[in-house]
């Protein structure tokens, strides 16, 4: 059977990885987009349309749109991920039609692949957005079924009483399906204002400011402080980045539960495994 280095993810002579497995850890794009991808017919192995299950092997020529695609320096790129704190008024994606700032032009280029963000935050959103050149370990943190906790800062207008607290806590009808709050906790605050930190377990749309707005609650102010075992460091300001050490990718990594195979050596120091979240 075709076998893969596990010390060095290298493919060997005479073995073969899924094509999708090795476009997706150079960060061309998520194993589900990739799939995609095949079942259109946009991928092409030495000249043949690419089926699902197809394997590279050394030597192997990928095309995809017709354009060469140089994979053989995916099997010995080194992971990276990136804290970035993302600023209101910044977007998720690649380009904008309307000329507003884009997250990714404030992260530093790749020799090769691309950045992926592991999930999206709203233009009205700021604070920890996860980037990675490693879509395998991208999508391992935003599958459904990995239910990987994402917490908030949330700052509200007004009191809420504690049954509408609870409700949410329970669940609520939205309007693609119930919904809820695996954990809300009061921060303060003074005045009309009050904080309080909010916990889900799945990236649906704008989910947190719809649970709220389900209850007639005015959110004024949200931030995410952690994604699962990251959390924002507080000296971390709006538009600025760290990027997690060799020691913390292997953290991560077992949380995400997958196998570290390309480490890279990395050295700034944020914040990781931590429970706790971030005070403000």
């Amino acid at each position: 059977m075709p076998k893969t280095s596990k010390k060095t993810g290298t493919i060997q002579a005479d073995a073969g990885e899924r094509i999708q497995k090795v476009l997706a850890r150079g960060g061309v794009g998520s194993r589900r987009e990739i799939e995609r991808w095949i079942d259109e017919g946009r991928l092409k192995l030495n000249g043949n349309v690419v089926k699902l299950g197809d394997r590279l092997k050394a030597g192997d020529h990928l095309q995809l749109n017709e354009r060469v695609v140089h994979w053989e320096k995916f099997a010995e790129q080194p992971t990276r991920v990136l804290l970035y704190h993302k600023a209101t008024g910044e977007v998720v994606t690649r380009r904008d039609p309307e000329g507003r700032p884009v997250v990714f032009t404030q992260l530093p280029k790749l020799a090769t692949a691309r950045w992926i963000a592991v999930g999206r935050l709203d233009i009205n959103t700021s604070g920890l957005l996860l980037v990675t050149n490693n879509g395998e370990l991208a999508n391992r943190l935003m599958h459904p079924s990995t239910q990987v906790e994402r917490e908030y800062a949330v700052r509200i207008l007004g009191d809420v009483a504690d049954t509408t607290l609870e409700k949410l806590k329970q669940g609520v009808a939205l309007e693609d399906g119930k919904a809820r709050f695996d954990d809300i906790k009061f921060y303060g605050g003074e005045g009309a204002n009050k904080w309080y930190h909010v916990v889900v377990s799945e990236g649906r749309n704008r989910l947190v400011r719809r649970l709220w707005e389900s209850q007639e609650v005015v959110v004024s102010r949200l931030m995410r402080v952690r994604y699962g075992p990251v959390i924002l460091p507080e000296r971390l300001k709006a538009h600025s980045f760290f990027e997690l050490t060799d020691k913390e990718l292997d953290l991560l990594f077992e949380f995400a539960g997958l196998e570290r195979n390309n480490p890279a050596i990395t050295k700034a120091k944020p914040e990781l495994k931590s429970r706790t979240p971030v005070k403000r």
